[in-house]
């Protein structure tokens, strides 16, 4: 009896190793079912075309604002050069009414500039929107054309090279012009 439970005991203790031994390669089948993808959203932002033609509608949209206000600026500058040349023959009335006015240029410079930076600011954040929604439908597009199941692109601590789709995201996006 006790050859037939220790046989029975070793059957039984083969049959359950090589459940373990299977075991990993079961879920490792089942795992590659599976087709994942992660793009780097910066890197996406920075390499689109889409991302280079909004920045040259940008500089072109707010050229003539930019060159106004360097205008006014070196205007100023020369009027505060002229001021510093010239204070010494001026009298104190004119002295004072010079530095007012070129205080007040300032202060108007200023102005016109933090206008110009929240407009173009405005502008640049509705030009990601059109990208971001831009770089969405790229990404739903490649993933049923190569069938990935998972798409990830925030919110990830880690993940390696091989599923990294970044490269292929920027090339859809520059056939999507």
């Amino acid at each position: 009896m006790n050859k037939g439970l220790n046989k029975m005991i070793r059957k039984f203790s083969a049959i359950l190793f090589s459940i373990f031994l299977l075991l990993p390669m079961s879920a490792a089948a089942e795992m590659e079912i599976f087709k994942i993808g992660y793009v780097v959203v910066e890197k996406v932002l920075k390499e689109a075309p889409q991302t280079l033609a909004s920045n040259k509608k940008l500089e072109k949209e707010f050229k003539s604002r930019t060159d106004s206000l360097q205008k006014k600026v070196k205007a100023i500058q020369k009027e505060e050069k002229d001021f510093n040349k010239n204070s010494v023959t001026m009298s104190a009335a004119e002295r004072q009414k010079s530095q007012k006015k070129i205080q007040n240029s300032k202060i108007e410079i200023q102005r016109i500039e933090r206008e110009l930076r929240e407009d173009i600011d405005i502008r640049r954040r509705e030009e990601i929107g059109k990208l971001q929604q831009q770089i969405n439908e790229a990404i739903e597009e490649m993933a049923k054309t190569d069938k990935y199941d998972l798409i990830l692109y925030q919110g990830v601590a880690y993940a390696s090279k091989e599923i990294d789709i970044t490269d292929k995201l920027i090339k859809v996006l520059g056939k999507t012009k």
